[in-house]
């Protein structure tokens, strides 16, 4: 069965696989498998763009996101036209010809992959671009969206030919227990930055080890500052508390009460060094 696989580490935020998606299904009527995307409104692929942190201490991720073609679909069980139905391949396909407009499945998908084009009272999302793969098969491998893909950040293809990869990713929202397939690497976690520096020497401060320690479980996460002052301490869990520590040469410095709701930028740091 046919899955897709999204490697962050690679994506560039180009946004080339959003074009490709509308410019494939903008202004062309793909029925059976669907109806004209609107020109605004809807991304069946849509390119998420988040800021993380604080300046300067900032990262920005790009997540690609789309139907998840689950394997326990909450639309299809939702669906009282049974207009939803999952391919042999896996793909999930609204028929456009079935579908009443009643917005079941637009509440019910836990990804918001769905949407409802009010123009012609349907819902719609991302197909596979299953017309292509099934009427042009020599030509079309993959989808419009992983065709335009320039750092093959997207890829699709068959379950077990991706093994490797899927066993060191995640669905997005694993909790949601749809079983999702798309499969995500490199997804964005929570950090702490922060520049140290030395107020009395006006420089700042190389090589002093930061450590995070949560304040609940004890588990700890460490770094060392760079030639900038810099420090970055990564692959928080969500919404904790941490106790951060820095240490050089007998000087340090302790800062507590740090959540993990929102990765944090500390900014610059004082801490003075004996003399």
């Amino acid at each position: 069965m046919k899955v897709f696989i999204v490697d962050l580490s690679v994506c560039n935020g180009c946004y080339c696989c959003q074009i490709a998606c509308k410019d494939e299904h903008v202004g062309n009527d793909w029925t059976p498998y669907a109806k004209p995307q609107p020109d605004t409104g809807q991304f069946w692929l849509g390119l998420k763009e988040t800021v993380h942190g604080h300046v300067p201490h900032v990262k920005v991720s790009y997540v690609p996101q789309m139907c998840h073609h689950c394997d326990d679909a909450p639309c299809i069980a939702e669906c009282k036209a049974e207009a939803i139905y999952k391919r042999p391949d896996g793909l999930v396909i609204i028929d456009p010809e079935k579908c009443i407009g009643c917005k079941l499945c637009v509440e019910t998908c836990p990804h918001d992959a769905i949407f409802l084009n009010e123009q012609l009272n349907i819902a719609q999302k991302c197909t596979g671009c299953s017309h292509l793969l099934d009427n042009d098969p020599e030509e079309w491998t993959v989808p419009r969206c992983v065709d335009q893909c320039p750092t093959e950040a997207l890829r699709f293809g068959e379950e077990e030919d991706f093994a490797d990869f899927i066993a060191q990713a995640e669905p997005f929202k694993a909790h949601l227990g749809t079983k999702s397939r798309v499969y995500y690497r490199g997804l964005p976690s929570k950090f702490v930055a922060g520049t140290v520096y030395d107020p009395q020497r006006k420089e700042v401060i190389t090589g002093a080890t930061c450590t995070l320690k949560d304040c609940e479980s004890g588990e700890t996460y460490s770094a060392t500052t760079n030639n900038f002052g810099d420090f970055w301490l990564r692959g928080l869990k969500d919404d904790r508390c941490f106790t951060l520590t820095i240490a050089k040469d007998g000087g340090s410095k302790v800062i507590a009460d740090i959540r993990s709701d929102i990765s944090r930028g500390l900014g610059d740091i004082a801490m003075e060094l004996p003399a």
